[in-house]
């Protein structure tokens, strides 16, 4: 699974997988049969044939417009669960208009174009599903292997030779995640499957926006020697670099580059005791599906209202990733409602006006059904009901392998016992105790600890308060273009009074 660009830079490719295409024939004819067509039982080919030809063909037009995937991943995210539910909704609404237009539906019961969308929509998710589950758990994506992140300056034909080559030697080691070109005609073009997204003036602003989505950019390769730019974007990327701590090296001057990237390719993270905790853990997966599933059941009005409440407050997407690292160091894309307007316009620049969450967004925070979205990572097996919280990389402690010899969770030992009024250290000490004693008693008791918390909150809590000083203060950093890399949230310590009150309870705790 690629990394996905940033949001307001995304482009569409024309791209349609054989498997889609059958199943949107095959599921009109299968709501044809379910919905006692009378173009069916009247032998009405002619009638059959223009139904199936229409929706099969919004259909696939559906797929183009809204971007689903070539190919049937193993790697199925929420993402392309909505995908698939604004396409099947789009298709259906041009056949259902069409048909209803033309011929009032003679001959076709009302309910044929729904039975159509539930089919269409069930049978691509379903296949994915399958998909994902058959290829295992055990197997990390070249996504999670993929340690070093890289944006090529250059579209020419030397950078396209660079890609190919990683793709084939080294496509768990390093990966190029966007290609910026000084020529702007060539902006969302595609170089070997890699996406030209600004000119190197962009630099700044690019790397800003992969970072806001927890994506961290390491390194910045010129596809040529110093005359590949002028000297004013020359000058523009080696400031951006050194501000932002990027290595910056030229293509053609590198030497031994897969010996180099192979250290990257080492999975950190692993520990002997995870032997010892084997079977509590596999029990623990299994409570894990079940539980997901029966939360995101009974918690599906919900999701509705959240879903109805961000799109009134913030706008589409309703769904905001961030990459974290989960277990054995493997990072995933963490999912949440979004409670802030996005840092960038359309065109990448950094939005204007006041970005603080409003009223709304204070409350799906700190009622924490902003995580709510996190039951389908649970559910995907990126992360538990309990366990550590995942953290963005550079929040992540210097000792990280016992932490990350469990799956994080939606909560944990440390969120239920002060969670953002808690330091980093005190984080990572609650994080490691509970490893330590991993136990079903122990997660019973977080749990019931995680619904009294979540029954006494509201937004004038400490807690809620902390949270809220958290966003400005990465905010105002953000909005400074110039201005040093702003501070992680681990970093900014809570103020004395509330430091204090977690130090008693701690105590308190013995």
């Amino acid at each position: 699974m690629a990394v996905p660009s940033p949001t307001s830079r995304r482009k569409r490719r024309i791209d349609v997988s054989i498997w889609d295409a059958f199943w949107a024939l095959a599921s009109s004819l299968l709501a044809l049969w379910l919905g006692d067509a009378l173009i069916l039982t009247q032998h009405d080919w002619n009638a059959t044939i223009i139904y199936c030809a229409l929706s099969t063909g919004f259909a696939v037009v559906a797929y183009v417009a809204f971007g689903l995937r070539s190919t049937v991943s193993q790697h199925f995210s929420a993402h392309e669960v909505l995908d698939i539910a604004e396409a099947v909704l789009f298709a259906q609404l041009l056949t259902y208009g069409l048909l209803f237009t033309l011929t009032r539906l003679d001959g076709i019961a009302r309910a044929v174009p729904l039975y159509h969308g539930l089919l269409l929509a069930g049978g691509l998710i379903f296949v994915r599903i399958v998909t994902r589950v058959a290829s295992g758990e055990r197997r990390a994506s070249d996504y999670q292997l993929r340690r070093e992140r890289i944006i090529v300056i250059g579209a020419n034909r030397l950078a396209a030779s660079f890609i190919s080559m990683l793709r084939a030697y080294a496509s768990n080691q390093e990966g190029v995640v966007a290609v910026l070109e000084e020529k702007s005609g060539a902006i969302g073009r595609t170089l070997s499957g890699v996406q030209v997204l600004g000119t190197p003036q962009e630099l700044d602003v690019i790397v800003a926006e992969f970072a806001v989505h927890g994506v961290q950019v390491d390194r910045v390769i010129l596809a040529g020697d110093t005359d590949l730019l002028s000297s004013a974007a020359l000058h523009d990327v080696e400031r951006v670099c050194k501000k932002r701590q990027l290595g910056l090296s030229y293509l053609p001057r590198m030497l031994g580059l897969t010996e180099q990237g192979a250290s990257c390719a080492e999975v950190v993270g692993s520990t002997d005791t995870e032997t010892e905790r084997h079977l509590f853990l596999r029990m623990k997966r299994s409570i894990d599906i079940l539980g997901s599933l029966a939360l995101m059941f009974l918690l599906l009005p919900l999701f509705a209202v959240a879903t109805l409440l961000v799109l009134f407050d913030v706008g589409s997407p309703v769904l905001f990733w961030q990459e974290r690292t989960g277990r054995k160091g493997l990072p995933f894309l963490i999912y949440k409602y979004r409670t802030l307007r996005a840092p960038f316009d359309s065109r990448g620049r950094p939005a204007l006006g006041d970005r603080q969450p409003s009223v709304i967004g204070r409350y799906l925070r700190a009622t924490r059904i902003d995580e709510l979205p996190q039951l389908i990572n649970v559910l995907f097996g990126d992360m538990s009901l309990i366990g550590p919280r995942p953290l963005l990389p550079e929040d992540q402690p210097s000792n990280t392998a016992l932490r990350l010899s469990v799956r994080p969770g939606i909560t944990g030992w440390a969120q239920v016992n002060g969670a953002k009024l808690l330091s980093k250290e005190d984080k990572e000490k609650f994080d490691e105790w509970y490893v330590r004693n991993a136990s079903p008693w122990l997660d019973t008791k977080i749990a019931l600890m995680t619904l009294r918390t979540l029954s006494r909150n509201y937004l004038g809590s400490a807690e809620a308060v902390e949270d809220l000083a958290q966003v400005q203060a990465k905010q105002s950093s953000l909005a400074i273009p110039e201005s040093p890399p702003p501070k992680t949230i681990a970093n900014i310590e809570p103020s004395p009074p509330a430091r204090a009150e977690v130090v008693k309870r701690s105590a308190m705790r013995g």
